[in-house]
């Protein structure tokens, strides 16, 4: 199946599905939402969707993407590596303990293990970005004497998010501030100078 032409798709009723996406996945969470829905609510047709997109996964990736680029990319800089850490991986934590955002990412992540092509989109769009932001973060704590100039720094946005990601996944452990705090601690103990 060819991909779609994005320059053909009218803004407004683009506009109008991302928002009944995002607003059926908070009232009633991704496993219920589907294209009908997202269509009725967004006063389309069902076949305006699947002409833009693939089915629901696509439109929900294309509705948080957005939503995020909306919040911006920059995390705080404060002077403060930990507290700034800190922050970020605190707003994560609560993210995977909110039961409705968890399901809807649990479902989304379900997907893109049986749909490749979400999957390296959901990578892409969403997940590289975010970590890119981190990674920023941790490069300009290198140049100001905070983070070891030895430090692969992908490993070192891996060091703090991959545990958080285990244990949201496997459900080994709560999903706390506190935990957060201490992941921050480790990794800044391993990367510090």
């Amino acid at each position: 199946m060819p991909t779609p032409d994005p320059s053909r798709r009218n803004e407004r009723a683009r506009r109008a599905i991302l928002d009944a996406a995002l607003d059926l996945l908070t009232e009633a969470g991704y496993t219920e939402l589907t294209v009908e829905a997202i269509a009725a609510r967004a006063g389309v047709g069902k076949q305006t969707i699947y002409r833009w997109w693939r089915g629901k996964g696509g439109v929900i990736l294309d509705a948080l993407v957005e939503a995020v680029a909306a919040g911006g990319m920059v995390l705080p800089d404060t002077g403060d590596l930990r507290a700034d850490l800190r922050t970020v991986l605190r707003g994560t934590v609560a993210e995977f303990a909110d039961p409705k955002l968890s399901a809807s990412t649990r479902a989304l992540t379900i997907e893109t293990l049986a749909d490749d092509e979400l999957a390296v989109q959901v990578r892409d769009r969403l997940l590289r970005p975010q970590l890119a932001a981190v990674r920023d973060r941790l490069r300009a704590g290198q140049r100001a004497g905070q983070v070891r100039t030895d430090v692969d720094l992908d490993q070192a946005v891996e060091l703090l998010f991959g545990p958080v990601y285990h244990r949201w996944l496997l459900r080994t452990g709560p999903l706390t501030e506190e935990y957060a705090d201490q992941l921050v601690d480790l990794t800044l103990a391993a990367i510090s100078k």
